[in-house]
């Protein structure tokens, strides 16, 4: 026991918000009412299964979940399993803990051998102590390997009917088939944003800590869990109210004002508003991948605004974030914000692992704010297979005049060529020789540009190649 004369009235622990507010039971937890719904109607209809598989993302409530069925299953002020666990019994109170003797949570990550699964296997054939159920709960099953995998599967498909498995997993695809035969699989929903900031809003007036509606948004990104651990650093520095502007200065959140200007500055098509909106967001402590990660975040904001209206339920901005958003949608359209969040996702990688980080992100963004300056090959191929058809119609049409004309009746054909022949010289006599040299000149000018050479040297190779295949 501390002595008191050397730590005097110092509370010793402080329990993060994330634990003190953990759900208790099946109506406390929040985004996955249907699996709560099965799991107590199984309880009420004693067909408790004797294996679970719970996935899902992280901080949804998977290993909550598995802690409330233990309670239910083994509730000792209870006669038989309950849908409702008392919550204050010794075993109640111990698996809420994580050390009662009869509930073993074990980390998949540093137990994935054979070894471990082979100690499993022997301690599960004894009684619980105290309890109805010896219940394992193995959370990141995944991280087993193969062999550990196989030598659970015989307990695993007729274990003793006093034991129960519940395995937790991020990554249900590597948990090998015959391991999920042998369960029954339930995937956890992602909690929508709106109800992960109405219970940050009622946890913040329970612990009596004033905030401002602008700090709750940013934190519901669907994880519960990291949600309540973001809080507790803004309730760590002791500042009142909690306000938006803290998630930028406390937490490392880019500056949204200096990232609307960015995106802002490529609408605009400005170079050098864009390369220097650019140097004002990295001036302040964002590497290059964090640029890239926040301007994928804010123009899927303004792709979503352009597609489904600034209304929809996929936004989580605060009023005045949406009326912003609304009027920098303006300056977009939805094609050219799907290539430059394309682009960007694919430029990750690249900025991420290179040595010239800057200049490649600068480049990148230089493309999409002079986008109207580049034409790629796609719509050069459009444009020459479109002057093809033209050509085709033209062609048709003079067969067409042709035949019309070999039907008229008394009119000889070589007439009509001569009139158009004497048009053609009287058009070419009426022109000014130096209009003629002139227009000649600029011809043998266009012609001659090296940018235009490597063009027309690319259409070459395609027409080549189009009519090899054919």
């Amino acid at each position: 026991m501390a002595n008191p004369a050397i730590f005097g009235n110092y509370k010793m622990a402080y329990t993060v918000l994330a634990r003190k507010y953990r759900s208790q039971t099946f109506d406390d937890v929040i985004g996955q009412g249907p699996i709560s719904t099965t799991l107590k109607n199984a309880i009420k209809t004693d067909k408790v299964a004797h294996a679970y598989l719970f996935a899902g993302t992280r901080g949804i409530g998977k290993t909550t979940m598995a802690r409330i069925l233990a309670k239910s299953l083994n509730c000792l002020n209870s006669d038989a399993p309950t849908i409702e666990p008392c919550c204050k019994c010794d075993s109640c109170v111990a698996v809420n803990l994580g050390e009662d003797i009869d509930v073993i949570e074990i980390d998949g990550a540093s137990n994935n051998g054979v070894e471990e699964v082979r100690r499993l296997r022997e301690n599960a054939i004894y009684k619980p102590a105290r309890a109805r159920f010896k219940i394992y709960i193995i959370d990141e099953v995944h991280m087993l390997t193969v062999a550990a995998f196989n030598a659970l599967l015989k307990i695993l498909e007729e274990p003793p009917d006093h034991v129960k498995f519940i395995f937790a997993t991020t990554e249900p695809n590597k948990v090998i088939p015959t391991i999920q035969s042998r369960c029954q699989r339930f995937d956890f929903n992602n909690i929508p944003a709106n109800l992960i900031a109405e219970q940050l809003k009622a946890i913040l007036k329970k612990e009596k800590i004033k905030f401002e509606d602008d700090v709750i948004l940013p934190l519901a990104n669907g994880s519960m869990r990291d949600g309540l651990s973001l809080l507790d650093r803004l309730i760590s520095t002791g500042i009142e109210p909690l306000a938006g502007s803290m998630l930028e200065e406390y937490l490392g959140c880019p500056n949204s004002e200096k990232v609307y200007n960015l995106i802002s500055q490529i609408g605009d098509k400005s170079a050098e508003g864009t390369l220097a909106a650019l140097q004002d967001l990295i001036s302040t402590g964002l590497s290059e991948v964090q640029v890239v990660d926040a301007l994928v975040d804010f123009m899927r904001d303004l792709m979503v605004v352009k597609s489904a209206g600034v209304k929809s339920e996929l936004l989580i901005l605060t009023d005045e974030q949406k009326e912003h958003v609304t009027k920098l949608a303006e300056k977009f359209d939805v094609a050219a914000l799907v290539y430059n969040i394309t682009t960007l996702e694919k430029m990750r990688w690249s900025v991420k692992n290179s040595d010239t980080a800057r200049a490649l992100l600068e480049a990148c963004l230089l493309r999409f704010a002079l986008s109207e300056h580049f034409m790629n090959v796609d719509t050069l191929l459009s444009q020459l297979n479109s002057g093809s058809d033209k050509q085709l119609k033209k062609n048709k049409t003079v067969e067409k005049l042709k035949t019309e004309q070999s039907s008229a009746a008394n009119k000889p054909q070589i007439t009509s060529n001569n009139n158009r022949v004497l048009s053609i010289e009287n058009q070419v006599a009426k022109t000014p020789i130096k209009e003629i040299k002139t227009s000649s000149r600029k011809k043998n000018e266009i012609i001659n540009d090296p940018a235009v050479k490597t063009v027309l040297m690319g259409l070459n190779a395609t027409i080549t190649g189009i009519e090899e295949d054919q």
